[in-house]
């Protein structure tokens, strides 16, 4: 997994997201977190704890250090260093390729300050995208312990009154407004793309091979099967079938857990609709903007 211990550790840290992290938390100075996308290329974020700057950085095939794509400070403000349909089909293809990082999740709650909303997005659908992935923040939480008596109480202490169960943990990293605050789009700040050394060739390269991934995938073996129930739930914006195409692809011999889980119960609306429009071969949003 791409993902290091220590940053698991802290992304299940509501302080991590609000910056409210101190020196006294006994921190690494240093994460970085490599996204691998295809064919050698990987998206690589850096960050420094103690000062809360985060570097963006494109690591090439054959390369062991990546060519940054962007900087930013603690409190921003993000360059502009990807178009969003960029890294949402970065997210799209890195969840194909690892099961522990679903889209919308980890990557996408990372990296989409970095890729900020133009007047040509669609805004709702991206604060959707991004609302979904700070809520897939979820940590484990042991069960509660037992907060009445080993026997029988006297009638008087019998109430449950006497025996207030013990607060539980919020399985949720972030609580409602803090998932509200962190998921509307932020908008083009600092123009990057238009200096000498922004790598344009090698990201152009990569958006070419995301994307020829993702229209290769329903022309393959028991994809190609199921497109055209995949194509009509696209098209209709109807999820009530997803049990069919779900059926159709594991009596065809699918086994990719990627694909299986975003359209297995318990159903997140948005896992399978990024789905069901990659098995469709459809736009991205085609499904999604029946649902937001």
């Amino acid at each position: 997994m791409p993902v290091s211990e220590a940053l698991q550790r802290l992304v299940l840290d509501p302080r991590f997201w609000s910056g409210d992290l101190t020196e006294a938390d006994e921190l690494p100075p240093h994460v970085r977190v490599s996204f691998p996308v295809v064919d050698g290329y990987a998206l690589v974020l850096d960050i420094d704890l103690p000062s809360g700057e985060r570097a963006l950085g494109l690591r090439r095939p054959a390369s062991s250090e990546p060519v940054q794509l962007g900087w930013a400070p603690a409190d921003g403000p993000y360059p502009a260093a990807l178009r969003w349909w960029e890294l949402e089909a970065f997210a799209r293809v890195i969840a194909l390729g690892d099961p522990t990082l679903p889209h919308p999740g980890i990557v996408v709650a990372l990296l989409s300050p970095f890729a900020p909303a133009t007047p040509e997005d669609d805004t709702t659908a991206i604060a959707a995208v991004r609302e979904a992935a700070y809520r897939s923040l979820r940590r484990e939480v042991p069960p509660a312990e037992a907060s009445g008596p080993e026997q029988a109480p006297l009638p008087l202490f019998s109430d449950d009154r006497w025996w207030p169960a013990p607060p539980v943990l919020s399985p949720r990293v972030l609580d409602e407004a803090a998932v509200a605050a962190m998921s509307a789009p932020a908008q083009v700040g600092l123009q990057v793309r238009v200096g000498e050394r922004f790598p344009h060739e090698d990201l152009a390269d990569l958006v070419r091979r995301a994307s020829a991934t993702l229209t290769d995938m329903p022309h393959q073996d028991w994809y190609a099967e199921t497109r055209p129930l995949a194509r009509r739930i696209a098209d209709s914006g109807d999820l009530a079938p997803l049990p069919a195409l779900l059926g159709a692809l594991t009596e065809a011999g699918c086994d990719h857990p990627t694909v299986l889980d975003a359209l297995s119960e318990p159903l997140v609306p948005l896992e399978a609709c990024w789905m069901v429009e990659t098995l469709a071969g459809a736009e991205p949003g085609t499904l999604l903007r029946h649902h937001v």
